[in-house]
């Protein structure tokens, strides 16, 4: 793990104008992304890309079609000391560049209730500088998800005060287009008030990279498993358990042009192995143990290896339980550990 990896994940109350909110971030993540930046790979890959045309075409939609999330945007860049082209460049990374160091696994577990599990998959850098951040940004809806030092919110697992889970995965097509960025369009989601409205977010207009979601809401019957591309949007209702990781899957979309890691396809292979393998177990124990898997040494479902192929450790595991009438969740930032956190009323620990 990185040097930073005995800090515990920590969480901040979040709320203002959308500007405020972006400030208040950006200055939580401010000496971390800093830092990242100067010494990355990932970002010394970024700033070969500052030429893509696709770039100008992401900002001219985002400022005019998402005005609230473009203000998220410019507070973001002032809190973290940076230029707003450098904030906007690295909030695009996946839609330009298809290794960006994004990943994650997902175990979907259908029932009563609905049962999600979710490893946060991110780079190494980021370990013991990411929070669960509680935002109230005026005009939206109120939420609580994780968060990465310089990025808007919602591209993570996060629950929303309408009930709404959504967790995302990391998806690597070889082709993206000139659209709303995907990490956008996960925070235009959490805004929705329920699952038809965050559905419509992704028909709403043209989309630039891809993304894997899964969605549900308390006093909902359906658990949904959508991918979306620039070119495609496929959404499946899950009936029975599923795991996914960094790779589309699903019949309409899992024969696109993409890059599936040795990483992806392991832990997806292996997932799907434990899932036949514990068909009786208790939904959350089922979830955790898949989410914390390392018998294969080399490509484990739980990272922790700071060398790792894809530039990715598990940040966190979050397990969420969607009933009849509420969100329950708990989320950890240690293996085979009690939860770092426990959540009540969807949003706001009562325990740490």
């Amino acid at each position: 793990m990185s040097h930073d990896a005995g800090r515990r994940l920590s969480f901040i109350d979040v709320a203002g104008s959308p500007y405020d909110v972006g400030a208040t971030l950006g200055r939580f993540g401010r000496e971390a992304l800093q830092d990242h930046f100067r010494t990355s790979a990932a970002w010394r890959e970024l700033t070969t890309r500052r030429d893509d045309p696709l770039i100008g075409v992401m900002a001219t939609i985002v400022r005019e079609r998402c005005p609230r999330y473009w203000a998220e945007l410019q507070g973001l860049a002032i809190g973290l000391a940076l230029p707003f082209e450098d904030v906007f460049l690295w909030n695009c990374r996946g839609d330009i560049w298809a290794m960006a160091p994004d990943g994650c696994t997902t175990v979907q577990l259908p029932g009563s209730p609905h049962v999600i599990g979710h490893n946060e998959d991110g780079d190494p850098d980021f370990a013991g500088h990411c929070a669960l951040a509680h935002i109230v940004s005026e005009g939206g809806t109120p939420f609580t998800a994780f968060v990465y030092p310089g990025s808007l919110p919602g591209h993570t697992f996060a629950a929303t005060s309408k009930g709404v889970v959504q967790t995302v995965n990391n998806i690597r097509p070889l082709t993206g287009g000139a659209g709303t960025p995907r990490m956008v369009l996960a925070r235009a989601i959490l805004d929705a008030p329920d699952l038809d409205g965050a559905l419509a977010v992704l028909k709403s207009g043209p989309r630039a990279g891809a993304f894997h979601l899964t969605l549900a809401q308390a006093g909902d019957e359906r658990l949904l498993s959508v991918e979306f591309t620039a070119q495609a949007l496929s959404v499946d209702r899950i009936q029975a358990a599923r795991v996914h990781s960094n790779h589309l899957i699903h019949a309409d979309t899992g024969r696109m042009s993409q890059i599936v890691t040795g990483s992806s396809g392991v832990r997806q292979r292996r997932g799907e192995m434990l899932l036949g393998q514990m068909p009786r177990s208790e939904p959350q124990g089922r979830a955790l143990g898949i989410l914390w898997d390392a018998a294969d040494v080399e490509l484990p479902i739980y990272r922790t290896d700071p060398a790792d192929g894809d530039v990715e450790n598990t940040l966190a595991s979050a397990v969420f339980r969607v009933g009849a009438d509420k969100v329950e969740w708990s989320v950890y930032d240690r293996p085979h550990a009690a939860a770092r956190f426990d959540m009540r009323d969807g949003l706001v620990p009562f325990a740490a």
